[in-house]
């Protein structure tokens, strides 16, 4: 299981990396092994300002269709255009081509309550 230690981490399983005031957002290796082939991946929200939790899209896989929730309040500047044709590149490289969008976030202490690599480890008993 690929748990990057300089990513952040939420408990629905989405990955964070912090560059600046923009957060680059995809799911864990974890989570896209559980979900299974992944198939589609839509996000409608781009250009939007969401709320931290708020669903900003949704991942399909063979066997299910999960919600993505955004692990903090700002505004999605962009969306991984690739994975329209290649969505399995979240099963194949979550933590790079398979990132999902890029956020101006809008509250920095909200960061703070991301949960660390270890922390996720312990999460899904890694």
């Amino acid at each position: 299981m690929n748990i990057p230690t300089e990513l952040k981490y939420t408990k629905d399983h989405e990955w964070v990396k912090i560059e600046g005031d923009i957060v680059t957002i995809g799911i864990t290796d974890f989570a896209q092994s559980e979900l299974g082939d992944i198939v589609y991946v839509e996000v409608e929200t781009l250009d939007e300002t969401l709320d931290a939790e708020e669903i900003f899209g949704t991942v399909e896989a063979v066997k299910t269709v999960s919600d993505l929730f955004l692990p903090v309040s700002g505004e999605i500047i962009e969306f991984n255009d690739a994975l329209e044709d290649a969505p399995e590149n979240v099963n194949s490289d979550p933590y790079g081509d398979g990132w999902m969008i890029k956020v101006k976030f809008s509250d920095a202490s909200q960061l703070d309550e991301l949960m660390s690599a270890d922390d996720y480890k312990a999460l899904i008993g890694a």
